[in-house]
C-alpha cells in the first residue's frame, strides 16, 4: 500500500508540469484515473487533459478542493496569491498543499489561511516532462513525515527526489531548476563543433545528446566521482586531455559555477518580490 492509496489529488493548474505529474503518476500506477482531478482557466486545455488521461476536470478550484485530500499548486508564482485567496473557503486542516511555484516559500502559503496548513514545497525541473526529472522537496511548519512521504511518492513518478532545508531551495533552483538550460547549450555547442568539423547537423546533434545522456547515466549508476570518470576517458597525451586543456584555459568550470550562483541569486530576488 502506498501513501497515496485511496487519496484524491487535485492539480490546481494543468499546464506542462501539472500534466507531467499526472502522466507520471498514472503510468507508474501510483494512482488511478478516478483519484485525479485537474483544474485550469482554459477549457480547451481541460478538454485535452480529460480525453488523454480520462480524469475529472473542473474550472472551479474550490470545488476541486472539496473533492480531494491533496492539492498540487501548479500555477505561476505571479497568480499564487489570487489562487490561494480563492481556496480559503475550501481548504481545511485535513488538506495537504504541494507547491511547485518557483520562489514561493511555505510561510507565504501558510499565512494565507487562518488555521495551521500542511504545506510541502517542491522544485522540479523540466525533464519531469519525460519522467526524468530532478526534484527537491522541503516541508513547511505543519507538514508531517507522512506528508513528505506522500510528496516523495508523487515526484518519484517523474524522476529522482531529494529532501533539503528550505533555505537551500534557491540553490536547487540555480542548479537543477535552471540546469537543463545549461546542458542544452552544451549539447548545442558540441553539435555546432561537430558540424564545423564536417559532420551533418543530424549526426552531430545525435552524438552530442547521446554523449550527454550516457555520461549522466554513468555518474548516476556507477556511484563514482565525476572526476574519476573523467580520468577514465583521459589517456596520457591523448585527444581528451587536449580538449580539457582548452576548457580549463577558458574557465569552463568556473563559468558554470558562476551561472548557478547567478541563477540562485535571481531565485532569491524573485522570492523577495
Amino acid at each position: 500500500m502506498t501513501a497515496l492509496q485511496d487519496k484524491r489529488i487535485a492539480f490546481i493548474g494543468a499546464g506542462n508540469m501539472g500534466e507531467a505529474l499526472i502522466k507520471g503518476l498514472l503510468q507508474a500506477g501510483q494512482v488511478r484515473p478516478e483519484q485525479v482531478i485537474a483544474t485550469d482557466i482554459r477549457t480547451d486545455r481541460l478538454d485535452v487533459i480529460h480525453k488523454m488521461y480520462r480524469i475529472e476536470t473542473l474550472t472551479n478550484n474550490e470545488e476541486a478542493a472539496t473533492k480531494a485530500q491533496i492539492l498540487l499548486l501548479a500555477v505561476k508564482p505571479q497568480v499564487m496569491d489570487e489562487v490561494l485567496t480563492g481556496l480559503r473557503g475550501a481548504v481545511t486542516e485535513d488538506h495537504l498543499l504541494l507547491s511547485v511555484a518557483a520562489g514561493i516559500r511555505t510561510a507565504f502559503i501558510e499565512a494565507r489561511f487562518s488555521h495551521p496548513t500542511r504545506v510541502v514545497r517542491i522544485m522540479p525541473n523540466t525533464p519531469a516532462l519525460i519522467l526524468a526529472g530532478a526534484s527537491a522537496i522541503t516541508s513547511g511548519r505543519h507538514a508531517t513525515e507522512e506528508d513528505l512521504k506522500s510528496t516523495q511518492e508523487v515526484f518519484e513518478a517523474v524522476g529522482r527526489v531529494v529532501q533539503v532545508e528550505e533555505k537551500l531551495m534557491d540553490a536547487v533552483t540555480g542548479l537543477s531548476g535552471s540546469g537543463p538550460a545549461y546542458i542544452f547549450v552544451l549539447i548545442e555547442a558540441l553539435a555546432d563543433a561537430g558540424v564545423q568539423m564536417g559532420l551533418t547537423r543530424e549526426v552531430a546533434t545525435l552524438l552530442a545528446a547521446q554523449t550527454a545522456f550516457g555520461a549522466a547515466r554513468m555518474v548516476l549508476e556507477s556511484g563514482e566521482h565525476p572526476a574519476k570518470l573523467k580520468d577514465m576517458v583521459s589517456s596520457p597525451a591523448g585527444t581528451t586531455v587536449a580538449g580539457l586543456h582548452v576548457l580549463e584555459q577558458a574557465g569552463f568550470r568556473g563559468l558554470l559555477m558562476e551561472a548557478v550562483e547567478a541563477a540562485t541569486r535571481r531565485s532569491m530576488e524573485l522570492g523577495e518580490e
